[in-house]
């Protein structure tokens, strides 16, 4: 493996935390809610009549975002190296693991720590220790 330093972006990517940390911290203190993408997408496919507005909001958010971001800069090129069979099995057990871990990285890594959440710490290094792994395995052990 090689970092492509040419194309490394610490400004863009710092600045992206900041307002991924700015838009969580916003809607629990001004919403009471936690930023956890996998919650507020089973809302919205499970709703709730005075629940859905702020949840579809946020989802159109997330989407519209790249559409924004194009207006000032080009996009990144996007380049996946899977089959749509691999990618659906990935979304499958990303989907089946935030119901058993009890929300998803967003939810966890970004809300969960910043509340000195114990539970959210075991979650965050359980996802990221079995992330490691699988690379690990995946491109050193398979050669996949």
């Amino acid at each position: 493996m090689s970092i492509a330093w040419n194309v490394f972006t610490p400004w863009s990517a710092l600045s992206g935390g900041i307002m991924i940390g700015a838009a969580a911290a916003m809607l629990i203190l001004l919403n009471g809610k936690v930023a956890g993408i996998s919650g507020i997408l089973a809302g919205i496919l499970k709703p709730l009549t005075s629940d859905s507005a702020w949840r579809f909001t946020f989802i159109v958010g997330l989407m519209a975002a790249p559409l924004i971001y194009s207006l000032f800069a080009p996009l990144p090129l996007l380049q996946i190296d899977a089959s749509v069979g691999r990618l659906l099995l990935a979304g499958l057990l990303v989907g089946i693991g935030t119901r058993y871990g009890s929300g998803c990285t967003s939810g966890h890594g970004v809300c969960g720590l910043s509340r000195l959440s114990l539970r959210s710490l075991v979650a965050t290094l359980t996802f990221m220790g079995f992330g490691f792994i699988t690379v690990f395995v995946t491109r050193h052990l398979l050669a996949i």
